[in-house]
């Protein structure tokens, strides 16, 4: 049994995350987790203070779990921007912060902190709007680039041919041949995928009125000290080889930033391949975490709703019915930890020993989770 516990500030309730259902098992674990998640309040995602709270989680995991990897995410910046008009000088002190948060838990942890921006952000130009098709068209309020049809008629497609703010309309076979992929791995792609053109946002993918989009980015930066990569897939092993050599290592996602405001000496990465780039969310968050392309099972197109009902697993974990394997924290055999203040994402993607994240649904702030899939690792 997985076990997460919520916290909703001076209530904690430990659920099996895969029914959701309240538990009484006890973890070795389940003390500290508890007393670190009651110190450090969840400021919200927008607050000041929210990239600050990271930083401090994850340095009080460090004091208390030893661990030998960590990976964090500092998202203040990106809700902000996404969300909100911001002035430019607000918005480079909130990245300012972001780098200056990274250093900090570096500095006070004694970690080789490896930093990645997960691109840069552009203004939302351009709502698309897909609903008079005669088909069906899905949008992901994670992707605001990618849109999903089915079932499109001959006039669905001439409208599409013709609609200036699409850059592309790409069918499901091209999908395949472009990412190696089989007949058998088609079943959870859209007959066919929108990508939007650059500032452009299909209606529908976010229950707020958005301000920036992701551009998306052709390339990413990281930090130096990672050594070379060539591609976002890349990331994975050279981090694990820093660890293989003894390296106490913590890999930092500053999110919404791209090469245009990276501040230390970095190289770049590609984000993606060909025509298709990652946005900062779960894809790119897989990618990066196992080593793959996660198209065939994660993409912003997919029909999602046809894994709700009643007895759907693991309820806190958004639209997976199943936790992705091969994940880096699966991959590493020493202790790690995950805290974000990206909702879901951390133990979804990273797989760490244990991991801390907002419970934040639409920025509503509704506490922390925990969820601690290792807990043997503590008697070592």
């Amino acid at each position: 049994m997985t076990l997460a516990l919520l916290d909703a500030r001076q209530w904690q309730q430990a659920v099996d995350l895969r029914s959701g259902r309240p538990s009484e098992a006890v973890s070795p674990l389940g003390g500290m987790v508890g007393d670190i998640l009651a110190r450090h309040p969840f400021p919200g995602d927008r607050d000041g203070g929210s990239n600050a709270w990271v930083t401090d989680t994850a340095l009080d995991f460090v004091a208390r779990y030893d661990p030998g990897f960590a990976f964090l995410a500092y998202a203040q910046q990106y809700y902000s921007s996404r969300y909100g008009a911001l002035a430019p000088e607000t918005r480079r002190k909130y990245v300012e912060n972001a780098f200056a948060e990274a250093a900090r838990f570096a500095r006070e942890s004694g970690m080789t902190t490896v930093l990645v921006g997960t691109g840069d952000l552009v203004p939302a130009t351009t709502p698309i709007d897909l609903e008079d098709l005669d088909g069906l068209a899905v949008a992901s309020n994670w992707c605001a680039h990618y849109a999903g049809l089915y079932d499109l008629s001959d006039r669905d497609r001439e409208t599409l041919a013709r609609h200036p703010h699409l850059e592309r309309i790409v069918p499901r076979q091209e999908i395949l041949d472009l990412f190696g992929g089989g007949p058998e791995d088609g079943g959870r792609l859209p007959d066919y995928m929108a990508v939007a053109c650059r500032g452009g946002f299909f209606k529908g993918s976010s229950l707020r009125r958005l301000v920036m989009v992701p551009e998306p980015s052709a390339v990413i930066p990281v930090s130096q000290n990672l050594g070379p990569a060539t591609s976002i897939l890349d990331i994975r092993s050279r981090l694990l080889e820093l660890l293989e050599a003894g390296n106490r290592v913590a890999l930092a996602l500053l999110e919404g930033v791209g090469c245009a405001e990276f501040q230390p000496p970095y190289t770049t990465c590609a984000n993606g391949k060909d025509w298709f780039r990652y946005e900062p969310g779960d894809a790119q968050y897989l990618a990066l975490s196992t080593g793959r392309h996660p198209i065939f099972e994660h993409n912003g197109g997919y029909r999602y709703y046809l894994d709700d009902g009643e007895h759907k697993p693991y309820p806190f974990s958004g639209y997976f019915k199943e936790l992705p394997a091969g994940t880096i924290g699966e991959a590493y055999p020493g202790r790690s930890i995950a805290v974000g203040n990206r909702s879901m994402f951390m133990h979804v993607c990273t797989g760490c020993d244990v991991t801390c994240e907002c419970f934040a649904r639409n920025l509503y702030n509704q506490g922390l989770m925990s969820v601690i899939f290792r807990d043997d690792k503590m008697v070592r």
